[in-house]
């Protein structure tokens, strides 16, 4: 009877620590961080395909911003955060205006080094599916970095806030490649 108390008072005392670190990874997994993997080109330079990001679920997005969102309900799709609500966006010579000022895109410079002719094509948010003067209430404009090759708000419209699951500025894999993304 001794020897059978002892055994269970082992398997409890790996059991436990094994339970609390289920429990704990099904928390962090379901309401604070998520692996990801990119897939496709739509944000070269910055991620390349195939590289393993964090998501961080519990940042609210600002500009600039790298976001996950799910664009369909069977794919997710990364990008940039380039218009909050009320903002007016335009492209001219391939300057980003947001609200009449223009802002300056680093994370664009190794790309433009390599492009000929124009990056980013002239548009205003009229010439989107959008169809009006500035993004809506509740909702992103955003794009990927690899502006020739990225589907985003310009073919498929604004991003309801409430379909992203967060921010991403960690790549963890390649090893080699491991960084944090400055915007």
């Amino acid at each position: 009877m001794n020897r059978l108390v002892n055994k269970s008072k082992k398997i409890m005392g790996w059991a436990q620590p094994l339970i609390i670190g289920i429990a704990l990874a099904v928390i962090i997994r379901s309401f604070i961080v998520i692996p990801i993997v990119v897939e496709g080109a739509s944000m070269n330079t910055t991620l390349l395909d195939h590289d393993r990001m964090i998501v961080n679920k519990m940042d609210e997005p600002e500009r600039f911003d790298i976001i996950v969102f799910h664009a369909t309900e069977t794919e997710d799709y990364i990008k940039r955060v380039i218009g909050l609500p009320g903002d007016k966006i335009e492209y001219k010579n391939d300057t980003l205006y947001i609200n009449g000022e223009a802002y300056d895109e680093p994370y664009l410079n190794e790309q433009k080094e390599v492009t000929v002719g124009a990056l980013t094509p002239d548009f205003t948010l009229q010439d989107t599916p959008l169809k009006q003067m500035t993004v809506p209430e509740g909702e992103l404009f955003v794009m990927g970095d690899n502006r020739r090759f990225s589907k985003d708000s310009r073919q498929i419209g604004s991003i309801p806030i409430d379909k992203v699951v967060g921010t991403t500025k960690i790549v963890y894999w390649p090893v080699k490649e491991m960084k944090i993304i400055q915007h």
